[in-house]
């Protein structure tokens, strides 16, 4: 009776899908709580992101630098959870919704603000995680 190795991948592969579910029902969770009217601006997909971006600048500042997590915590969290939780898809569908619905200006508004705000959190938050770590280690 032989055993066939395991692959290595495996694992990584379903964490990432059991984070990535966790992450997307958070989302669902964000959309029932503050849904977008119908032909209103889509702020939760806004919000989501942009904490998302914050999460993953905190997250990564603390896994690279401050905790030797295992091995399958970064897939978990950093690739399903905020992989599942941020969207870039539903990005994408408001801005075209808004443009077919003849608010072009709103549309590009909204995809320059998305882009800026998703990068002011995730530099923000690490800014920010990186100072709370020296001061704890001082």
């Amino acid at each position: 009776m032989s055993t066939k190795p395991r692959n290595p991948q495996t694992a990584v592969v379903a964490v990432v899908a059991l984070g990535g579910a966790t992450g997307a029902c958070a989302r669902y969770g964000a959309s029932l709580l503050w849904p977008t009217a119908t032909g209103g601006f889509p702020w939760t997909t806004l919000v989501v992101n942009v904490v998302g971006c914050a999460v993953i600048g905190v997250f990564m500042v603390v896994i690279s630098e401050a905790w030797s997590a295992h091995r399958l915590v970064r897939p978990f969290f950093g690739t399903g959870v905020l992989g599942g939780f941020t969207t870039f898809s539903t990005y994408a569908v408001d801005i075209e919704r808004l443009v077919d619905g003849g608010r072009a200006r709103t549309g590009l508004a909204y995809l320059g603000l998305t882009l800026l705000a998703a990068l002011a959190a995730v530099w923000s938050a690490v800014w920010l995680t990186r100072r709370a770590l020296a001061w704890r280690q001082a």
